[in-house]
């Protein structure tokens, strides 16, 4: 008899300030009792939703149930930055570009109808245009091989036949208020989600068309008779199929040992800024930067009724246990100040008031963990450090496989090669920090 037990279950370091400096929140039910469904999707991030969502519209009959670990916008869905990115972003590259101009026509295809069902979502969730804003952002360059590495991304995206403009240095000090940066490459199509804002309405959302469990961890899961049976602390759920969206923690039941990237990034955000401090910035009252360097610092300017703040995100490492410690969210943050510093000295005095640590999941050649894993168990994780667009994707394309059989947008994660396997441990440790360590050092200014 297949069955499933999860070895760990999420645990979060730091909280989230996205979820932090919104009103209180609603909370939703904990599962309590046993239940049967259709379909049980276990992680409510962004391909948890995503797959929701677009079971109930393809068959508003099923009975759908959705459990989440914890509370909604708290888990690394609410941790990003917040960047839903149609183009290439390629994060083992130095300029984001891709390998070949078909396969990031397709990949840029594919983002785009993730920015589109996010859109309906927005729309339907009545998002206002600080919690889901189609700005675009900007590469921003702070050295030599910065300006080199936009000027690549640049050419690769005229070549894509993409939409971009190459800002100078006053040009982007009059857009950031810094006079850090030498360059930029606005490109239009990304758009800049409040991540915990948009969590949070989804879920509401769905939880008047299905079942919606916040506080409710699947600790494992076994065959019974045609279908399953998942287990939680204070209940079970008799289901059909199920759907695992819970990323990473796609190995702690057991699926692709030794195959998943499991790397912390670290966040800050600042305090509310206050009119004299948002004078003697200056530039616009929202835009966002990642770095020419993908391992570089992002960095957004926020407005909106949760105040006037800067995020700052910087600094990596690499975890098999999926979590990582105060320590070095602690370390991260005082890297974290200086970045702030050497980008905004005007702003001398300005603390941080919220710091965070968050999981991706990566495999070591860009592939998904993607399709069904047992009869009726499917998966829609790994996203490689695209997050939203590609957890909404991969949401909609499970749920399109388990009701259609098969979509484009499934085929298109289908057809991704074998993930291949990690070196043992402690080799894979030390090999991947080292790696990261030197790859951040090699960004410098950026």
């Amino acid at each position: 008899m297949s069955r499933y037990a999860a070895k760990r279950l999420p645990r979060q370091t730091g909280a989230a300030g996205w979820n932090a400096i919104l009103p209180p929140q609603d909370t939703l039910p904990e599962l309590e009792s046993d239940l049967t469904a259709d379909v049980t999707i276990i992680g409510g991030g962004f391909a948890g939703l995503s797959a929701a969502r677009r079971l109930h519209q393809l068959d508003p009959s099923l009975k759908v149930v959705l459990l989440e670990a914890g509370r909604f916008a708290e888990s690394s869905a609410g941790r990003n930055s917040g960047f839903m990115i149609d183009l290439p972003h390629d994060l083992a590259s130095d300029n984001y570009a891709g390998d070949a101009l078909e396969a990031d026509r397709a990949a840029i295809a594919m983002n785009r109808r993730a920015i589109s069902f996010a859109t309906e979502v927005a729309g339907d969730c009545a998002l206002p245009q600080d919690m889901f804003d189609p700005a675009g952002k900007i590469n921003a360059a702070a050295t030599r091989a910065g300006d080199r590495h936009n000027r690549d991304f640049a050419a690769h995206l005229l070549r894509l036949g993409e939409p971009h403009q190459l800002l100078n240095r006053q040009e982007m000090q009059d857009r950031t208020g810094s006079a850090h940066y030498t360059s930029g490459l606005y490109a239009p199509g990304t758009v800049m989600i409040q991540p915990a804002g948009y969590i949070r309405a989804l879920s509401a959302h769905l939880a008047a068309q299905i079942s919606v469990f916040e506080n409710t961890p699947a600790t494992g899961f076994e065959k019974q008779g045609a279908g399953w049976l998942v287990a939680t602390p204070k209940g079970r759920i008799s289901t059909g199929r199920i759907i695992l969206a819970n990323n990473g923690h796609l190995e702690s039941f057991g699926f692709y040992q030794r195959r998943l990237m499991h790397i912390c990034l670290y966040a800050s955000m600042t305090e509310r800024l206050t009119p004299e401090q948002i004078r003697r910035l200056g530039g616009a009252s929202r835009w966002s930067v990642t770095p020419a360097n993908p391992m570089g610092t992002s960095v957004r300017r926020i407005s909106g009724s949760y105040g006037d703040r800067i995020l700052i995100r910087s600094c990596s490492s690499f975890h098999p246990t999926i979590e990582t410690s105060q320590m070095r969210l602690r370390n991260a943050g005082w890297v974290h100040d200086r970045k702030f510093t050497e980008r905004f000295p005007q702003l001398e005095g300005v603390r941080m008031e919220h710091r965070w640590a968050g999981m991706l999941c990566l495999s070591r050649n860009g592939a998904a963990a993607f399709g069904e894993l047992d009869r009726g168990v499917y998966s829609a994780c790994c996203q490689n450090g695209l997050g939203i667009a590609r957890g909404t994707l991969q949401g909609i394309g499970a749920a399109e496989l388990v009701v259609e059989g098969g979509s484009e947008i499934a085929s298109h994660f289908l057809a991704q090669p074998e993930l291949p396997r990690l070196p043992p441990e402690p080799f894979a440790s030390l090999g991947a920090n080292t790696y990261l360590m030197w790859k951040e050092w090699r960004s410098g200014k950026e």
